[in-house]
């Protein structure tokens, strides 16, 4: 059930939507976005934060700010992530408890990535096991996946699940949204979605939902996987199967305009 529309609002936007979505923000902390305001700061004037905020999303006039660029190192290089305002993570989070219970239905049961009740000990937990059931896996890894996915395609894959304009108004925007630079300046964007905000997640997981998971259902119906985010291990009984999946995934990924990962030969396929 949801609250009765307010005269003068454009959306429905519960108010109590906005409050849980508060406690998870708290919950979770995190640094500063862009305009520099600490969750505690912002929780000194929690009651007019969160009304201008609810406010502002029930009538369509909110804009997210830049997301605050922060380099972290990883094997091989630098991962930029894109940290919000912890406004606009309150309001990142609004739109995930109004859509993940709906998408949560009808996620394949092998995908864990940052789903509620799951953890890559879980996948790690399966694929060990199966991996003594199959000699084989394939080991996939999207390249640069959180920088470079389809805006058109994940936007498409939102529609498929909620009839509330809000929210996919607000993830097009969220999407859009520049990146502020160490050095200060601003730079635009035209694809991804930066990992740092509560939303990049479940769009992700949405789209390699039909991206990967679907497909592999419809194509390989007998073929077990586990897929955490972006990587995922295709178990195969024999080597020449591993390597039949491995070249009938690039059908997909140009449907999808998906990568594999620098390093990996287009895919890695090896015996347990």
């Amino acid at each position: 059930m949801t609250e009765p529309m307010l005269r003068g609002k454009s959306h429905d936007v519960p108010k109590r939507l906005v409050w849980d979505a508060w406690l998870k923000v708290k919950k979770n902390g995190g640094a500063t976005g862009v305009d520099g305001v600490t969750i505690e700061q912002f929780e000194e004037r929690l009651k007019d934060n969160l009304y201008r905020l609810w406010n502002r999303m029930s009538s369509g006039s909110y804009f997210p700010g830049p997301v605050r660029a922060v380099g972290i190192p990883k094997k091989g290089g630098t991962r930029v992530l894109g940290i919000p305002n912890v406004v606009d993570r309150v309001a990142q989070t609004v739109a995930v408890l109004a859509l993940e219970p709906a998408v949560e239905s009808v996620f394949h049961e092998d995908s864990y990535g940052y789903r509620p009740g799951r953890s890559p000990l879980d996948a790690v937990e399966v694929c060990k096991r199966r991996c003594w059931e199959k000699d084989w896996v394939v080991d996939l890894d999207v390249k640069a996946f959180f920088d470079s996915v389809s805006w058109d395609l994940v936007l498409k894959s939102v529609t498929r699940h909620t009839d509330q304009k809000w929210v996919l108004m607000y993830v097009e925007r969220w999407l859009r949204a520049p990146m502020r630079m160490s050095d200060g300046t601003l730079t635009e964007r035209t694809r991804g979605t930066p990992q740092g905000g509560p939303i990049s997640p479940l769009l992700a997981n949405l789209f390699l939902h039909y991206g990967f998971d679907v497909w592999m259902a419809r194509e390989y119906p007998g073929v077990r996987f586990e897929r955490f985010a972006d990587d995922a291990v295709v178990h195969c009984v024999t080597e020449r199967s591993g390597a039949s999946s491995a070249g009938c995934d690039r059908v997909p990924a140009r449907r999808y305009r998906i990568e594999p990962a620098p390093g990996q030969d287009e895919d890695r396929v090896l015996q347990g």
